[in-house]
């Protein structure tokens, strides 16, 4: 294929999946955005007005960044994970898969359907905010930066479980036992100085707590942990996860439902 015919294939791919959850919003926009605003009344109206500041701001300031942050992740992970597993459950996959279409392009056009998805809701939860708190972009580059990426590491490793998922209880796995727990562990509700030390080491290994710091530090301007290491960290997770769904996607292995 032109380099013509794979921007055009990719468009087709990326249209395709931001028409899958745009026409279905209510299921796919709206419940995030509710579950967010009732973050927000619970933990920053009634519990966070007794906590009182944490790390020189308000409550409620300091957990939106880690709010939206969560928002980005489910929504990146699972719009990929659910898309590319009904169409493997349908087998509908198969006539993209022998079509000239390069396996990157394929790969490319579902991460970034995802990272649609997951910078969306984020936009949502985000304007949703700041009805609560008032937020201010600290540093523009690293928030974008981490937002988007994030959006992409998270839109693989969807990709990843729908294409080792042999039953739609399979897609569901991951984010249940995997992403929650690391999710409200990456700091979202706390600083990890809260901790004692031993659980500050431990808290360390968790990838999503250095996503979360770095785009409160985009944000809020305060962080825990090193940003560098994060921006860092996160781009070889990304070229890494690149990587193995793309050899996934080639051997075609676990591609049948």
């Amino acid at each position: 294929m032109s380099l013509q015919e794979q921007w055009i294939a990719f468009l087709t791919i990326l249209h395709k999946e931001i028409k899958r959850f745009t026409r279905i919003w209510i299921q796919t926009l709206l419940p995030p955005a509710i579950t967010m605003i009732l973050y927000f009344v619970i933990f920053g109206k009634l519990i966070g007005s007794r906590i009182g500041d944490m790390s020189g701001f308000s409550y409620i300031e300091f957990v939106a960044p880690g709010l939206i942050m969560m928002a980005v992740i489910t929504n990146a992970y699972a719009n990929v994970s659910s898309s590319f597993f009904s169409a493997k459950f349908q087998r509908s996959i198969e006539e993209l898969l022998v079509s000239p279409t390069p396996n990157y392009i394929i790969l490319l056009g579902y991460v970034m359907g995802g990272v649609a998805r997951g910078v969306a809701v984020g936009l949502i939860v985000t304007v949703m905010s700041l009805f609560f708190a008032d937020l201010h972009v600290h540093h523009w580059f690293t928030t974008i930066f981490i937002v988007f990426m994030t959006s992409v590491l998270f839109s693989i490793a969807g990709f990843i479980n729908a294409i080792y998922a042999n039953t739609f209880d399979d897609v569901s796995i991951i984010p249940t036992f995997v992403l929650t727990p690391l999710t409200y562990f990456g700091g979202v509700f706390y600083s990890i100085n809260l901790l004692p030390e031993f659980w500050q080491h431990v808290s360390v290994f968790n990838p999503i707590l250095h996503m979360v710091n770095a785009f409160r530090y985009g944000m809020l301007g305060i962080t825990d942990l090193n940003i560098g290491m994060a921006l860092v960290g996160l781009t070889v997770f990304v070229v890494v996860l690149f990587i193995i769904a793309l050899h996934l996607l080639k051997t075609g292995k676990r591609l049948r439902a």
